[in-house]
């Protein structure tokens, strides 16, 4: 087995007397796709932001690469330099343009040379496509081509592991397939990815585990396989039903 990139050990997250996450374990290896199901407040968005420090957890721990990220003298920045997220909104700047997007954190975060930066950022639009509207702004481009630049954003600054939260959600669903091929291709690549999502032939293609979360629990996790036609808990049976 290859390396484990992130670990979750009980983890547990409240909002007031809201009990959001409710001891959720899992680990990530590296290459490793795993897709988060589940009904809207199961705990998926949740999870993710404490993954990536943006919330912070009332028990358990999470590690990355083996270092636990629970530790005060940590600096959050500096985590988030290994962690890409991608969320529901694009979070596209709309003064800037694509490229500029783009290069935001390779020259700011990473002090990358600009020269260096701006041909992988082209390499990375030719990719996916859209090197042709590098001097766009983000007005001009339809809903699917922001959140894929909003992905390539993420990928400019060579992350070990990229957190995807409902990335077609607010998409025209003529929309979402050119996202859901970018992530597929991504997948294919080898690229360790931790994705949220209700597109359940996607997550049966593409990811080698599946967490079916409900009201904060980890019901079941397993491969596609198993999730999707040997489900063993009552509950992941009838979310299944539900949204097929």
């Amino acid at each position: 087995m290859s390396e484990v990139v992130l670990e979750l050990d009980g983890v547990v997250k409240r909002f007031a007397d809201n009990e959001v996450l409710r001891g959720v374990s899992l680990k990530l290896h590296r290459h490793e796709v795993a897709c988060l199901i589940g009904a809207s407040g199961s705990g998926k968005s949740t999870l993710l932001r404490c993954a990536n420090l943006l919330e912070t957890i009332d028990g358990g721990s999470i590690s990355l690469f083996g270092q636990p990220l629970g530790d005060k003298r940590i600096d959050p920045d500096l985590v988030r330099r290994h962690i890409g997220m991608v969320f529901q909104s694009f979070n596209l700047f709309p003064h800037l343009s694509v490229i500029d997007n783009i290069l935001l954190g390779p020259v700011y975060a990473l002090k990358r040379k600009r020269a260096d930066a701006y041909d992988e950022a082209l390499a990375l639009l030719d990719r996916i496509g859209l090197r042709d509207r590098a001097d766009e702004y983000p007005e001009r481009l339809s809903g699917g081509q922001q959140q894929r630049v909003a992905i390539v954003r993420s990928l400019a600054m060579q992350p070990s592991l990229l957190l995807l939260d409902e990335v077609t959600s607010a998409l025209d669903p003529t929309l979402v397939g050119e996202v859901l091929d970018l992530l597929t291709d991504l997948a294919h690549n080898g690229t360790t990815m931790l994705i949220a999502t209700h597109e359940m032939n996607f997550a049966r293609d593409v990811a080698q585990q599946i967490v079916f979360l409900e009201k904060g629990v980890l019901v079941e996790q397993g491969t596609p396989d198993q999730i999707f036609n040997h489900p063993r808990e009552v509950a992941t049976r009838k979310f299944l039903e539900r949204v097929r």
